[in-house]
């Protein structure tokens, strides 16, 4: 199909739905299967600070009549674009309008394009992008299939990456079961420029975009939608310090730099982390609230949260905001026992269930091969599997994310990260990748997509006699169906572990599953009020109880 662009050159258009489409290409260009509408518009003027002084919005109409309006953005010089994912196939629409209405070249543009059915296998495209469960226990996506987080911590992964490498990584990462990728969008202090040198901006009272910044930047979050991949950028990293923009700029640049990536990145497949490691409390939350609300609308259809400091919970702050879509909590890198029974025994497991309800999601356990803060002890594959089970079980299971010594700071030879030397030395990323901790999430997420993972919520009765209570770190996590037809405990320590089977239903299979391997071994039925399961070993175990449906 021909049509005109917003220049009045002629396009051969086709777009791909359900989660997002794209223009396909101009008459002096290729034909590109990507998977968004975008569309460039050459404005009539020179502006001294264009993200400063000038608005472009584009009102897309859908095939049924429904209107979205979404934000252009700047791209240097006098180029501007748009981009737009659309969620009904058929024709739409769109018009421009430009806060400078004199300028003919960004105002009153207009242009179609047609949208078909996606026909390809990437889970995003093809279920549809996220959103909240009717429950609002965990997030799924627009047709129904849930969705469970599994993300991988790679902070500095876009900004230091050959782009090679990166897509190395990713088919690594899509090889190991992970879901998302969590990264820092801007400079801060462990990334004061990218690999070219380029900073995100300059300025602190009036900010100065750089486009050749975001230009590259592009190419790597295009790489992790492309490998089906979930992009989880922190669009401004809070942490005190003047080289962290969520911390030093004042509110209305915060909202001027955060508004700027999500016009630019909202129509990939992201889930924004508004705030990166900050302390958001009292007169704190309330800045930050603000600027949810400005950058934030129903029109992006993207989901967001706050990545917070260590052990502390933001549920409280933000829960009633609208754009707050999950509590995102960071029980973080302490080996101490009161870390562990933070976690295990504080605000995730009894916070939880409060109105309105929301999804509860560990961002940051403890990274492997990390020191811990306390002991100095190096964090083992074990203590991110024990993290990691404990995180999906002491509230509603929706997911969680690992992190690694030498992946998050992106190590190209053996070294300490960046203004984190008591951390530990990490491994270069090609080696980093294979810790053997990033491949128990491997068998992890199998774990999970064996059972109807979504069903789960805390059962802490089902333990009778919990170890926890006197030492956390061998605390035991148990969940279950409301139903009583699925259950599932952990067991940190290979010790045997009586359950409270009358709480469940009868005549249902126990399983022992082996979170190291992926391996299952029969422990035989659940047949009486109470049952002593033993492991066969004295390491970490998972324990499967099914009922089966008549």
């Amino acid at each position: 199909m021909k049509l005109r662009d917003a220049t009045g050159r002629i396009v051969i258009l086709m777009c791909v739905a359900l989660a997002c489409c794209t223009a396909i290409s101009r008459a002096t260009e290729t034909v590109q299967k990507s998977m968004r509408f975008e569309s460039r518009f050459t404005s009539d003027s020179d502006y001294a600070n264009p993200v400063q002084e000038v608005k472009l919005r584009v009102e897309f109409t859908s095939p049924s009549g429904k209107k979205r309006s979404v934000l252009g953005f700047w791209d240097g010089g006098r180029t501007w674009r748009v981009r737009f994912s659309p969620d009904e196939t058929g024709q739409w629409s769109y018009r421009t309008s430009c806060s400078d209405d004199s300028n003919k070249g960004l105002d009153g543009k207009e242009g179609a394009f047609q949208c078909t059915p996606y026909q390809g296998t990437l889970g995003f495209f093809k279920h549809g992008e996220l959103r909240l469960s009717g429950n609002r226990r965990y997030l799924e996506h627009v047709d129904g299939t849930p969705f469970f987080w599994l993300a991988d911590t790679v902070w500095c992964g876009p900004l230091f990456a050959d782009l090679d490498d990166w897509k190395v990584f990713l088919r690594d990462r899509v090889d190991k079961k992970f879901t998302a990728i969590q990264f820092v969008t801007t400079q801060w202090r462990m990334a004061k420029t990218d690999a070219e040198g380029q900073p995100t901006f300059w300025g602190k009272k009036e900010v100065r975009v750089n486009p050749k910044y975001f230009q590259r930047l592009d190419r790597y979050v295009d790489a992790i939608n492309d490998a089906g991949l979930l992009a989880v950028p922190v669009l401004l990293w809070g942490i005190r310090g003047q080289e962290n923009p969520g911390y030093y700029l004042p509110e209305d640049q915060k909202i001027a730099l955060a508004e700027y990536m999500i016009a630019r990145y909202g129509a990939h497949q992201v889930l924004w982390f508004l705030g990166g490691d900050g302390n958001y409390s009292g007169e704190k939350a309330e800045t930050w609230k603000r600027v949810g609300r400005a950058v934030f609308n129903a029109d992006q259809q993207r989901l967001a949260t706050m990545h917070v400091c260590g052990k502390s919970w933001v549920g409280d702050e933000f829960r009633g905001e609208p754009w707050f879509s999950f509590i995102s909590y960071q029980s973080g890198h302490g080996d101490d026992l009161k870390t562990f029974r933070w976690l295990n025994q504080g605000p995730p497991s009894t916070e939880w269930n409060r109105d309105p309800m929301l999804p509860v999601i560990n961002t940051e356990p403890n990274y492997e091969a990390h020191n811990g803060y306390t002991h100095r002890r190096v964090h083992t594959d074990h203590s991110v599997r024990r993290a990691a089970y404990w995180s999906l079980l002491v509230s509603p299971t929706a997911g969680v994310t690992y992190g690694g010594q030498g992946i998050w700071g992106w190590h190209t030879k053996v070294q300490a990260p960046a203004d984190h030397i008591s951390t530990g030395l990490g491994s270069p990323w090609e080696i980093a990748k294979d810790l053997p901790g990033a491949l128990s999430m491997k068998y992890l997420h199998e774990f999970f997509g064996a059972i109807e993972w979504w069903r789960l919520v805390p059962a802490p009765q089902l333990v009778v006699d919990q170890p926890g209570r006197e030492d956390p770190s061998k605390f035991i996590a148990a969940a279950k169906s409301e139903d009583g037809d699925l259950a599932v405990v952990y067991v940190p320590e290979g010790a045997a572990v009586r359950v409270k089977t009358d709480i469940l239903k009868q005549g249902g299979m126990a399983r022992w599953y082996h979170p190291r391997t992926g391996g299952w071994l029969d422990a035989g039925m659940v047949e009486r009020p109470e049952q002593t399961f033993k492991p066969a070993d004295r390491n970490d175990w998972v324990l499967l109880l099914t009922i089966s449906k008549p």
